[in-house]
């Protein structure tokens, strides 16, 4: 399994925007990464700078995102809807982006979810449990 580094995630999330900017060949998970950094535009600058987000705090009690577990959250459900896994997730995708009217947004929900099921996990100790996760989509839509 693929486990990167947080200098690895925030190299690829600064390198994936230099690219962009200057108009490089992307990799194709950097197209997809790129597609959501070009969407969150508010985070420019936390991506300019390689040696700045290096050491970059995000503390939660401050109330700043950590922009790089936020990007990464959003290629992690891409890759979920496009294999459809947990089963069932890209029907709930479809159906969340309906009813809000926005992929991005129906992503922002599922985000919700995904991160309160890790949590749980971590709390826990256990493994990631992809039916609570459903679960929790699935209330989302009511």
């Amino acid at each position: 399994m693929f486990s990167p580094s947080q200098h690895d995630v925030r190299t690829f999330f600064c390198e994936t925007y230099r690219k962009t900017r200057a108009r490089e060949i992307l990799t194709p998970l950097e197209t997809i990464a790129s597609d959501w950094i070009v969407q969150h535009p508010e985070y420019d600058q936390d991506f300019a700078d390689l040696n700045a987000a290096l050491e970059a705090h995000y503390p939660v009690d401050q109330g700043k995102t950590n922009p790089f577990l936020h990007l990464s959250m959003h290629l992690s459900i891409a890759e979920q809807i496009s294999i459809n896994q947990p089963p069932g997730i890209a029907g709930a995708f479809k159906q969340l982006a309906q009813r809000f009217g926005s992929a991005h947004e129906a992503h922002h929900i599922m985000m919700e979810c995904l991160g309160a099921v890790i949590w749980e996990a971590q709390r826990h100790g256990t493994a990631f449990d992809g039916v609570a996760y459903m679960e929790a989509i699935r209330l989302k839509l009511g």
